[in-house]
């Protein structure tokens, strides 16, 4: 964990590195608000090193000392690829060529989990009822390229991130529609996870299910087109996608606020939420969530949030770069020094 005296030396770079884009701010000190550069995408750069060097460094007097960057993939040795994205990050590489004196490195929905600890109101859009008991414990899920989910849990006078891969939790029929819907939606060995549905690639797998149950031809191939018409109703089968969508998203959101009696609120991050905010503000979400007998009074009170930040990883990275003592990040064996 970090200590109150373990702070990082400053100039930090803060990187939120996904499988598509990567973005990183600079921070000079601990009062400063973050430089920003361009969001980048991974596929344009062969290494990490490239795109530090080519989007930050070169564009910047100011030499950060250190870095601490939040990457989709597991991290398990000197040598940590990404899982969506051909990059391997190797912090005794940065160190050695680019001049870091102090690399770490932590999962990706950490840093979202260390956003929501101190996102203010106009960085999220509340849906339903329910108010945050401060002090209490929060989560986030992030449907997007997939299923991200994190938790936040405050003991010791300290947020403590808790990562996890709870997008992978199954995910299953309940109603008579459902029962005609679930035969067509594609397994992996044998069972449905809630990423199969709850992320990009998801939305067109349920999207074709429910055009494979109603005995019609899928129009559409790709997440946008599926949730613009759906939002339209322009399209019956993409209307539906939705509607169902935001069920299981609320399904999975109150299982996962029940895991973690979340009563400091349930956040939705990532990049599909915003984009499909009026269909979250219909009644299905929410109802899917409270629906938790013998627990659904319980349900009530806990709210729900649509994270709006547009960068709310790096704002989450930059508070905990600022005061690490704020938060139970563990570092061990995510932390290489010079």
């Amino acid at each position: 964990m970090a200590n109150a005296y373990d702070h990082y030396p400053f100039p930090i770079l803060i990187g939120d590195i996904g499988g598509t884009n990567a973005r990183f701010s600079l921070l000079a000190d601990a009062y400063a608000e973050p430089k920003e550069f361009p969001i980048v995408q991974t596929a344009k750069f062969a290494t990490i090193d490239e795109a530090i060097q080519r989007v930050v460094l070169d564009k910047t007097s100011m030499h950060p000392r250190s870095t601490i960057l939040a990457v989709a993939g597991p991290i398990n040795g000197d040598e940590i690829p990404l899982t969506n994205c051909p990059w391997v990050v190797r912090p005794r590489a940065l160190i050695d060529n680019l001049g870091f004196e102090d690399v770490v490195v932590i999962n990706d929905f950490e840093a979202q989990a260390l956003a929501v600890a101190s996102l203010g109101n106009e960085n999220q859009i509340q849906i339903g009822r329910g108010s945050v008991l401060p002090g209490h414990s929060k989560v986030v899920l992030g449907p997007g390229t997939g299923l991200g989910v994190a938790g936040l849990v405050h003991a010791l006078n300290a947020w403590i991130p808790v990562p996890g891969e709870g997008g992978h939790v199954d995910l299953g029929p309940r109603s008579v529609r459902d029962e005609k819907i679930f035969p067509h939606i594609e397994q992996i060995d044998g069972r449905v996870s809630a990423e199969q549905i709850l992320c990009g690639r998801g939305m067109v797998n349920l999207y074709r299910a429910i055009c494979a149950a109603d005995g019609v031809a899928p129009a559409f191939s790709d997440p946008a087109d599926v949730s613009n018409n759906g939002l339209s109703a322009e399209n019956a089968q993409a209307a539906e996608t939705l509607s169902l969508f935001a069920t299981y998203l609320g399904r999975v959101a109150g299982d996962m606020a029940c895991v973690f009696m979340a009563r400091g609120g349930v956040y939705l991050a990532g990049g599909i939420p915003q984009k499909i905010l009026p269909a979250l503000q219909r009644p299905e979400f929410r109802a899917a969530f409270e629906d938790k007998a013998p627990h659904s009074a319980l349900m009530a009170t806990i709210p729900t949030f649509v994270v709006t930040h547009p960068l709310a990883a790096l704002a989450g990275l930059s508070t905990y770069a600022r005061t690490p003592s704020q938060f139970g990040v563990a570092t061990e064996g995510r932390r290489w020094r010079k």
